[in-house]
């Protein structure tokens, strides 16, 4: 599967959500996710209602913090950050946005999201104030999938984080597939239709591709093709 990332700070502008909506309805993706790190524009329930009416694919919440809930959506990742030791982003955040989650009636999908390095220190990483798993660390990542899976997390999201260098390495993706039954996400720094076809070779359940559609929206259409080809 083919998910596209929306960061409602960088789409906030009329012109820029009209783009994003005119290269989301020729990508077709099969998820769009939505969140940031910091959000702070005001613009995340209106991106989020945009884009919820125009059908194209659910539109699944990836919040960076406790404020990104709302009801105009279809599910939210419910992400534990499983590679990193802050227990505000393991269980703390989680408390604070009980009650809205329930009350927005969203579908819920418990996630182990690892952040894993992929050169300079990325928006994520600092916000989250964890370090990430060393990329060259296969067996870190496949220990700490395991125990996400063994704690009853439903999928395992290993991520590069926001402006990621290089993707994750093929062969941390195959060991971690190899390891877990759940749905692997694999993002960040993902560029082109070569290191996708890679991690869904490797083992990918879903690819997210995020910060690279803002450089070259045409890369969307490119992926969404090459899947439809394969499939």
């Amino acid at each position: 599967m083919f998910a596209i990332l929306v960061d409602p700070d960088k789409f906030g502008s009329p012109k820029d959500l009209q783009e994003l909506i005119y290269n989301l309805k020729i990508a077709l993706p099969d998820i769009i996710l939505i969140g940031g790190s910091l959000i702070n524009n005001g613009n995340f329930e209106l991106v989020i209602n945009e884009l919820s009416s125009l059908k194209i694919a659910p539109v699944i919440l990836f919040p960076g913090n406790n404020k990104q809930v709302s009801a105009n959506a279809d599910a939210i990742l419910l992400l534990s950050l499983i590679s990193g030791r802050n227990s505000d982003l393991l269980i703390g955040q989680h408390v604070v946005s009980a009650f809205d989650i329930k009350d927005a009636n969203l579908e819920v999908i418990p996630t182990g999201y690892m952040l894993i390095e992929s050169g300079p220190s990325t928006s994520a990483q600092y916000m989250s104030n964890t370090q990430p798993i060393p990329h060259n660390k296969t067996d870190i990542a496949m220990a700490t999938a395991l125990a996400g899976e063994q704690l009853g997390l439903k999928f395992i999201y290993m991520d590069g984080g926001s402006g990621a260098q290089t993707p994750i390495s093929k062969e941390m993706i195959k060991c971690v597939r190899q390891t877990v039954n759940t749905p692997l996400i694999i993002g960040g720094g993902i560029r082109n239709k070569e290191q996708a076809i890679a991690a869904w070779n490797s083992g990918a359940d879903i690819v997210v591709i995020g910060n690279a559609i803002e450089k070259n929206p045409g890369l969307a259409q490119d992926i969404s093709r090459l899947r439809t080809v394969n499939e």
